[in-house]
């Protein structure tokens, strides 16, 4: 097959961990017979310093055109100043609502030689295999926003038909998975988690009966992530909660280092990134670790590309490289925590079969 990638490697450690996606991508590639045209573009903090505009046109144009997007990481001190008036994250949100992406996925799955790496006990993580979609272009972050020398707000608004589509790919997954679904809202307090609990309710009833559904409010969803994260299957929230839930959840793994995500829409590219940010104090030491991209370039193989061997081939090359004890300094306190961010990828691609 033929295919269009768009590289936004970004800023911190993105381009240190884009270059070991890029050619863990070309690697596939190449053992499968597939021809991918890769199109490096400015973004983020880069993109403000060339062009003064975290998202040029010229990258927004290309992204439309691509068959999928693969994103670094943004943002670091440099463009965080609280008077600056453009932002990387800027950039991200306007790429998002511009390519359709509602939809969040973030797997967190607990490798089995890892179990020690979490803060948790071993016995509590080992096992977790669940997958948060998170609504990702609706909610307080796109809300009307005010701000005068004594006051601020951020309006939270959700439409029915903004729940009912990721509520709707929620299911889908879940009936794909071990049938369990878990919504996660704050309807005991917000208007918008009320009508997020009805709507869900009404959905999974009417086209997933099959589906057990559990509604939990946010609070107890963080308390049983940490307690019980081996309960959950599929959880799905609004845009917030499921910014701060993933980022919480992550560390069930061990390290944000390890974990992908993938941003899904409609008809148009998925944008797919690892979880972790730019990292800049580790930025140009070539320590990152690469494995959440690697994984994130695997779910564009699966969602964008429709290569679910190849996606598969290339998860099992890092559970491989990773359960032989290869190991970046992310994950401290495991033998051989010392790897370099090239030679991770090179246990990678050292494990990497034909499908």
């Amino acid at each position: 097959m033929k295919a269009r990638v768009a590289v936004l490697a970004g800023d911190g450690i993105g381009p240190e961990v884009a270059a070991e996606g890029v050619r863990c991508l070309q690697a596939v590639a190449a053992l499968c017979g597939h021809e991918i045209e890769l199109t490096p573009l400015p973004f983020g903090g880069a993109a403000i310093d060339a062009a003064g505009d975290p998202l040029p046109d010229a990258t927004l144009a290309a992204c439309r055109t691509a068959d999928a997007v693969l994103l670094g990481a943004i943002g670091g001190p440099k463009w965080s100043a609280p008077e600056a008036r453009v932002r990387p994250e800027a950039g991200l949100l306007r790429l998002r609502r511009e390519l359709g992406t509602f939809a969040n996925l973030r797997p967190v799955a607990v490798h089995a030689a890892l179990a020690d790496a979490s803060t948790l006990k071993a016995e509590v993580v080992r096992g977790v295999d669940l997958v948060f979609v998170r609504e990702l272009t609706g909610g307080i972050y796109f809300g009307e926003k005010h701000r005068d020398a004594t006051r601020a707000s951020d309006v939270c608004s959700y439409s029915a038909a903004e729940i009912e589509r990721i509520v709707r790919l929620a299911a889908q997954l879940a009936q794909a998975r071990r049938g369990h679904l878990t919504s996660i809202d704050k309807s005991n307090v917000l208007e918008t988690s009320r009508l997020w609990r009805e709507v869900t309710t009404r959905v999974v009833q009417q086209e997933f009966p099959h589906l057990t559904l559990e509604h939990m409010l946010v609070d107890a969803a963080a308390m049983h992530l940490m307690r019980r994260p081996r309960d959950f299957d599929v959880l799905v929230t609004e845009n917030m909660f499921g910014d701060i839930l993933t980022d919480e959840a992550s560390m069930l793994a061990g390290s944000l280092g390890l974990l992908p995500s993938a941003s899904l829409g409609g008809s148009g590219p998925g944008l797919y990134e690892p979880i972790h940010g730019s990292a800049p104090d580790i930025a140009g030491r070539g320590i990152a670790n690469p494995c959440g991209m690697i994984l994130s370039v695997a779910l564009l193989l699966r969602h964008s590309l429709r290569l679910p061997a190849e996606a598969a081939a290339l998860e099992r090359a890092v559970s491989s490289a990773l359960g032989a004890g290869a190991h970046t300094a992310d994950l401290a306190g495991l033998p051989g925590a010392s790897l370099s961010t090239r030679a991770m990828a090179d246990a990678v691609l050292s494990s990497l079969r034909r499908p």
